[in-house]
């Protein structure tokens, strides 16, 4: 049987914001956004040129999930990166607003540094090692 982890949702406080974020500051871009309701969308977004798994824009709406916002992972990374070229991304990155939380650094397995998304969910930036 073959699987693979299609899409993760991340809890947001509003859809454009979150677009607007996503798309300009990091270069991602909008797969599908559909409206299913009032005040509810099916949002998806990927990284450029990606295969991988894709990110559900998921507006919170309960008390619940508003104190989720930018904690997803308990204060944890909860989402990693990949890059295959770490310092080009990262200048776009810092150029557009993105907040760093450390300086880049060479690790065993690539090179990687932490950063902030607009709600303050931490992310790594990632050139893994050939």
């Amino acid at each position: 049987m073959k699987q693979k982890i299609a899409t993760i949702a991340l809890i947001v406080k509003d859809y454009d914001e979150a677009i607007s974020f996503y798309t300009q500051k990091l270069g991602f871009k909008v797969l599908e956004d559909t409206t299913l309701g009032p005040d509810k969308r099916w949002v998806l977004i990927t990284p450029p040129k990606s295969d991988g798994a894709t990110l559900l824009l998921a507006k919170a709406t309960t008390q619940e999930e508003i104190r989720c916002i930018g904690n997803q992972a308990g204060g944890r990374v909860f989402l990693f990166l990949h890059t295959d070229d770490f310092w080009r991304d990262h200048k776009h990155m810092s150029e557009n607003g993105v907040v760093f939380k450390e300086e880049p650094r060479q690790e065993a397995y690539g090179t990687v540094a932490m950063f902030k998304d607009l709600y303050g969910n931490l992310w790594d930036l990632i050139e893994p090692k050939s």
